[in-house]
Parts: structure tokens; sequence; C-alpha cells
């Protein structure tokens, strides 16, 4: 897909980045296992905006593998995708499972507790901080007609399509 590339910190705001994940159900954690091996898994993400520390919320059990594992190896990365939308987002930050009581009670949801029906206040319930440092995206503006005929153009032609996404990148931290 060729893309528009920008690295340009000026362009990429918190803003934007949220606009684009914010209706987005689940984002794929992915981390690092002791042995090496990537793994990912959907984690609804908690946040009702993004702050200016660049900050996700998610949270996961104490007792399982993502709290266990981001004390071995802090570097992670959260996906989304919004197939529909034509819209792609990366971020890659620091993990880090934080004791505020305060922030978990301000993030908790019904949707929360489906997944852990003691509460916020549940000793199980860690509330995992994942502080960005690069993100990335991919976001087509065009309509599905529009990109169609830039593909069929480019079938024509022998040429790869131009422009059919806006691509922008920074490092946040």
């Amino acid at each position: 897909m060729s893309t528009t590339h920008t690295h340009d910190n000026t362009d990429f705001d918190h803003e934007k980045l949220w606009d684009l994940i914010k209706d987005i159900k689940f984002g794929m954690f992915t981390h690092r296992h002791g042995n090496g091996m990537l793994h990912s898994q959907p984690l609804t993400t908690q946040n009702k905006a993004l702050d200016e520390g660049a900050t996700l919320y998610f949270f996961v059990s104490r007792q399982g593998e993502v709290a266990q594992h981001v004390l071995e190896d802090d570097q992670v990365n959260v996906a989304y995708a919004s197939p529909s939308d034509d819209s792609y987002v990366s971020v890659s930050g620091q993990a880090l499972i934080v004791e505020d009581q305060a922030k978990k009670e301000a993030l908790w949801t019904p949707m929360a507790k489906a997944w852990f029906p003691g509460g916020p206040t549940d000793p199980d319930v860690a509330l995992l901080q994942v502080r960005i440092t690069h993100a990335e995206y991919w976001d087509v503006t065009d309509s599905k007609m529009v990109q169609l005929a830039k593909m069929a153009k480019a079938a024509v032609t022998g040429q790869p399509p131009q422009n059919m996404a806006e691509h922008k990148e920074t490092r946040m931290a």
C-alpha cells in the first residue's frame, strides 16, 4: 500500500491518535515471553481519552500471564485495526502494573465487571499502564470507489497505486 509518510512530531498529535483508536473495542496487546517468543492477546482499552503523557490503560488479572510477563520485559506493542474505517494503528511502549485505586475506579466500566465480577477493589484486578514511546498509523480517507479506481489504474499501468493512505509515525517519549 503506497502511503503518504511523515515523521514530523508536529503533524502527529495525541488527538489524532485517540480519534483513530477510541471506538475500537479491543487492541491486540503483544508482549515477550521469557523464552523470547512474542505473544498477543486482545485487551480492552479503558481510557476515556489519551492524556498528555500518552498513556493507555487496561485491566488484567494480577495472576495472569500479561501481568507476570511485563515484569520480566516491559517493552510491548498494542495494535488497533478498524477495517471498516480503513484505519490501523500500532503503538509501542513501556508497560507497568500500577497501584492506583483511584485510577482503577475512574476507569471502571460495566464491561470490566464482566471479566472481574469483584469490581475495582478485587485484589486480582491489576491496572496495566502502557506509556507510548512510538506510534504509527495508516488512515485511508478515500472512499472505496476511489480506492478501487486507483487499484484498477495500477493494474492497467503496472505501477503501484499512489497515496492510498496517510501514514505517519513519531517518537512520543
